[in-house]
């Protein structure tokens, strides 16, 4: 199973011509995206498949999902320990027998972690955190494998090279991590490839 995690960047960055052209170049069975406008909201019209998109509250962007195949639950959300300005959710995926949590944490180094462990607390045991997680260093989320390639994701300001995406697995095994071009964002997408168990294939 591969599943692929990009931070569009939105209104400057990637638009719905470049999420066509990552899903035909990668053919995940998942995608989650974090800065997704509305104008994404077309996907399924040019694709097909199954979408869900997840505003932040308060703001003209948020997170979401496109998968060649069905959902096996209508996608949800998880209200997250808020910071100053945003108001933080996690968008909730099931699919194949995992429960994905598609995530853009806030950058606060102390309060990100928080809201890591909310999630990790309220998701079930086979589970996948990824996205933009605005995070320096170790996550320290027990359980969970930290499985995103050790490299930058992010380039600050064009200048300072930073890993802030990344992918935390638990009872699912990673096969392969990678981080592609930086395409239309200023984030690079992060690829990951599962072994996942044969009693949760469909």
């Amino acid at each position: 199973m591969r599943i692929v995690s990009w931070n569009l960047w939105h209104t400057t960055g990637a638009k719905l011509d470049d999420v066509c052209r990552l899903i035909a170049q990668t053919t995940p069975d998942l995608l989650v995206m974090q800065e997704a406008e509305a104008a994404l909201d077309a996907l399924p019209g040019v694709l097909g498949g199954c979408y869900a998109r997840l505003p932040l509250p308060g703001r003209h962007h948020g997170l979401a999902a496109w998968s060649p195949r069905a959902f096996e639950t209508r996608a949800g959300g998880l209200t997250l320990p808020r910071g100053l300005i945003v108001q933080r959710c996690s968008q909730i995926i099931d699919l194949a027998g995992i429960t994905f949590a598609n995530v853009h944490l806030s950058h606060g180094q102390v309060l990100n972690r928080r809201q890591l462990r909310r999630i990790g607390e309220a998701i079930p045991p086979r589970a996948i955190i990824l996205g933009d997680c605005n995070m320096v260093g170790a996550a320290l989320l027990p359980g969970f494998d930290d499985v995103g390639a050790r490299i930058a994701t992010h380039m600050m300001g064009g200048v300072v090279p930073l890993r802030l995406d990344r992918c935390f697995l638990r009872g699912v095994e990673c096969r392969d991590a990678r981080v592609l071009e930086f395409g239309a964002s200023d984030h690079r997408p992060m690829l990951i490839d599962l072994a996942v168990p044969s009693d949760t294939k469909s």
